[in-house]
């Protein structure tokens, strides 16, 4: 019998560790380490630029965001009553924080710490100046100062400094205003077609830069009126128009005249037909008033003694020259008579010397910034004891035959010999204004008295300006049965202006009056060479708009 062997009690033999052949080789770990490193260089790198970045954006923090900035749209919201300062006044007012809202008319940058404007109000300007300063100013403040659009509207507070020496690019030189806080109240959104600084240029400037200026034409500038309305020489041609209003109604108030207004719509024609504008007029036609002629000799039939009115007044006639406009401010005056109608033209010689001594004595910055783009003699009138210059039509034919014009075609006198009369007599008589009395009756309106002697002249007169007329006028017919007559000898059917003829059936004083065309005095005593130029918005038979 064989026996089974017993099982034993002892462990497993342990098997020797085999080295792992396959593992990383030096030449890889030192790569290994090796970008390990350069991993944790660029690391320490990007936290130090980040640590960079966060130092130098705490050091750029736009300290000054409450000190400028776009202001939400005006409408009124509030009311701090902060008083608010004019460019002009500001020589008188060194040392102080001002306030003032203008427009930006130039600016220029100097690096990012610094940028100039020149700021600008009507016809004065003064130039400002942004720094950057700590706490204060800071370099975004600067930056966005310096992109925003010259004729930007801004609301700038600042100190006023004496300037070290005078700034030749603004009217106010002796000053300057270091900007601390500026604020936009409006932009500009569209191109502009030109700048106010070339609509200010003179042609001698344009010249002298061989052209590099720009040339505003007077298309250009009437296209975009409100542009060119900007401009210095503007501001001062329009504030002389309000003086020569404010100088016609202080003289008239003066002398009892009362102001009056009259309608603009009328049911006749009250010169002639060919130059009257026709409107409709409901089921009919009415017509626009080519003067407040009718009204003005009413008014006297009324008993109103001496009256006068400031108001438009329309011509429909296509004359596209220098000094036609198809509606125009009219300056017109009506009073009573005593004795003869030369009160009436005395009373008007009267009215034309307040004005010129007015204009002279209370606005010469205004000339004189006019005649910086504008040169021109100053104009003349004779302040002696000779009084204003007076001819009759004969003398002043008299003095164009002498000057070589032929008597034949002087009948009437045309504009270009007006112009020929006015360099005579500025020769001879050393005066630019002057009055010529006793015109032909042929060529006076239905309204104008017959001259008492000779029936082929009138009791009318015109008035004068550097050789143009800005002024015509007369003695009316007061009585209704020569009017009539008169009426129909200018082929005016008297039923068409019944209401008008009604008045001196009931009795009328003898009186006489004239009309004056504002523009065209401002033309001629500025020597501005177009009537376009002394118009805000003119009309003419090309023009109705702006």
């Amino acid at each position: 019998m064989s026996s089974e062997a017993e099982p034993t009690n002892q462990p497993p033999t342990e098997q020797p560790e085999v080295a792992d052949k396959t593992g990383p080789t030096k030449s890889e770990l030192k790569k290994r380490a090796k970008a390990a490193e350069k991993e944790k260089k660029a690391a320490e790198k990007a936290a130090k630029q980040q640590e960079l970045a966060a130092q130098q954006a705490a050091s750029e923090a736009d300290y000054a965001t409450e000190f400028y900035g776009t202001l939400p749209l005006h409408q009124s919201q509030s009311r701090p009553r902060r008083p608010r300062v004019d460019i002009a006044s500001l020589p008188s007012r060194d040392g102080e924080t001002v306030l003032l809202r203008a427009r930006i008319h130039n600016s220029r940058a100097q690096g990012s710490k610094m940028v100039f404007l020149n700021l600008r109000q009507r016809t004065e300007s003064v130039q400002a100046l942004m720094i950057v300063a700590p706490e204060k100013v800071s370099k975004q403040m600067v930056k966005w100062t310096a992109g925003l659009a010259i004729e930007s509207i801004v609301l700038v507070e600042g100190v006023v400094k004496k300037s070290p020496e005078i700034i030749k690019s603004a009217t106010v030189g002796t000053v300057e205003v270091e900007i601390s806080k500026l604020y936009l109240i409006s932009g500009v959104e569209t191109r502009l077609p030109f700048t106010v600084e070339d609509a200010d240029r003179t042609e001698a400037e344009i010249e002298a830069s061989g052209d590099q200026f720009n040339r505003v034409l007077l298309d250009t500038r009437l296209n975009n009126r409100v542009i060119d309305l900007r401009s210095q020489t503007n501001q001062a041609i329009f504030k002389l128009q309000a003086a020569v209003g404010e100088l016609f109604r202080h003289h008239l108030h003066s002398n009892g005249f009362i102001e009056i207004h009259s309608p603009k719509l009328q049911g006749a024609a009250t010169e002639s037909g060919a130059s009257v504008f026709k409107v409709s007029y409901f089921k009919g036609s009415a017509f626009l008033a080519q003067s407040p002629q009718l009204a003005k000799q009413m008014a006297i039939a009324a008993d109103f003694e001496r009256v006068y009115e400031i108001g438009p007044v329309f011509r429909a006639e296509d004359s596209n020259t220098h000094r036609h406009l198809t509606e125009f401010m009219g300056l017109d005056l009506e009073m009573t008579i005593e004795e003869h109608y030369h009160e009436v033209m005395e009373m008007l010689d009267g009215l034309f010397l307040s004005i010129f001594h007015g204009l002279r004595d209370k606005y010469k910055n205004e000339i004189s910034v006019v005649n910086k783009q504008f040169p021109a003699e100053e104009f003349k009138w004779r302040e002696g004891p000779e009084g204003t210059l007076k001819l009759s039509f004969k003398e002043a034919v008299d003095l164009l035959v002498e000057d070589g014009v032929p008597r034949e075609v002087l009948d009437d006198i045309n504009t270009e010999n007006e112009k020929r009369l006015g360099r005579i007599v500025r020769a001879k008589y050393e005066t630019d204004y002057y009055i010529i009395d006793k015109f032909p009756m042929e060529l006076r309106p239905f309204y104008t008295m017959p001259d008492p002697t000779d029936p082929t002249l009138s009791n009318s007169y015109d008035f004068f300006m550097r050789g143009e007329e800005i002024l015509s006028g007369a003695q009316r017919i007061h009585d209704p049965k020569l009017l009539e007559k008169q009426m129909r000898a200018k082929e005016i059917d008297p039923e068409s202006m019944r209401g008008y003829l009604d008045g001196f059936r009931l009795g009328c004083s003898p009186h006489g009056g004239g009309g004056i065309g504002l523009e065209r005095v401002l033309m001629l005593f500025l020597k501005l060479n177009n009537i376009r130029r002394a118009s805000l918005f003119p009309r003419d038979p090309k023009r109705l708009e702006p």
